[in-house]
């Protein structure tokens, strides 16, 4: 593996770069997030992951055009809520988070869960690479997805192609989103990512700090002389992950970008990671795909 910095990226399946370390602002106030942002962009973040149920759409960017940095160096992700997983739905939601964040394009939209049945799926989906063929958002994929999921996706970009023209007219899938961390390593949707060049972003990565205190992970920000966060934004950036650290403190927000000067061995980043399958949010995954 190249040596990781700051500036590291992931090569798309869609031909654009995505910054290996995002911001998340989940639950992040609305009052709050243009600060909370622009803060940062200050510690160096690049990528900034919201979404259409948080609220704070509009916050991002305001920070985003207030921040000086060039538009073409942000990454700028966005979800479609469940409630709008259907054609006409995340179709208007995309006019919604354009108008609301108040950018001329979204870099990632994401489908945020996968409800709805697999004919809102597929329509959600079309809607998605219509707002790329119009040039409103650059990238797509999903979120909260089971490889169960994922391969009707796979079939529903088939059927798309047929639909409307050809090898490419059923959208490209580049990222992939979901909750990761060591007590929830999800090997199988991380294997089936890495086979189709999906990227994978984890959020929580920290597992909202109910790990804290144990064993290997205490051991190991001892030996490096870091926190424990650092160990675990860094176990996630040496498993070839995009973690999406979350803080509303300025003192973390710049600790969790401060990662790069300590590397785990691969011994340790396999003792970090352990055979639980305990989530620390909700997991879509399960879901039958007839929900």
């Amino acid at each position: 593996m190249a040596p990781l910095s700051l500036r590291s990226t992931f090569k798309l399946n869609s031909g654009f770069e995505l910054p290996l370390l995002g911001f998340g602002i989940y639950q992040t106030p609305p009052a709050e997030t243009e600060e909370i942002v622009l803060k940062a962009f200050a510690a160096g973040y690049r990528h900034i992951d919201s979404a259409a149920a948080y609220g704070n759409e509009e916050g991002a960017g305001n920070a985003i055009r207030k921040s000086g940095i060039p538009r073409s160096e942000i990454f700028f992700t966005s979800k479609v809520p469940p409630k709008n997983v259907s054609y006409d739905g995340a179709k208007k939601q995309v006019e919604e988070s354009l108008k609301l964040s108040g950018l001329d394009y979204i870099d990632l939209f994401l489908l945020h869960a996968p409800f709805g049945g697999s004919e809102a799926r597929k329509g959600a989906w079309k809607a998605l690479v219509e707002a790329v063929e119009a040039g409103k958002v650059r990238s797509i994929g999903v979120s909260n997805y089971g490889v169960h999921h994922l391969n009707e996706l796979k079939q529903h970009i088939k059927e798309l192609e047929e639909e409307r023209g050809g090898e490419g007219k059923g959208g490209v899938l580049s990222v992939g989103q979901w909750e990761i961390h060591p007590w929830l390593a999800r090997t199988d949707i991380v294997e089936w990512s890495a086979k189709h060049n999906v990227a994978v972003e984890a959020y929580s990565p920290l597992v909202r700090g109910e790990r804290w205190g144990e064993t290997t992970l205490k051991a190991l920000a001892e030996k490096y002389g870091v926190t424990e966060a650092q160990v675990l934004v860094r176990w996630s950036l040496q498993k070839g992950h995009i973690p999406l650290p979350k803080s509303v403190t300025p003192s973390r927000i710049t600790a969790n970008v401060d990662v790069y000067g300590f590397e785990l061995t691969a011994d340790e980043v396999a003792a970090l990671e352990t055979t639980e399958y305990k989530p620390v949010c909700w997991d879509p995954t399960k879901s039958p795909l007839n929900e």
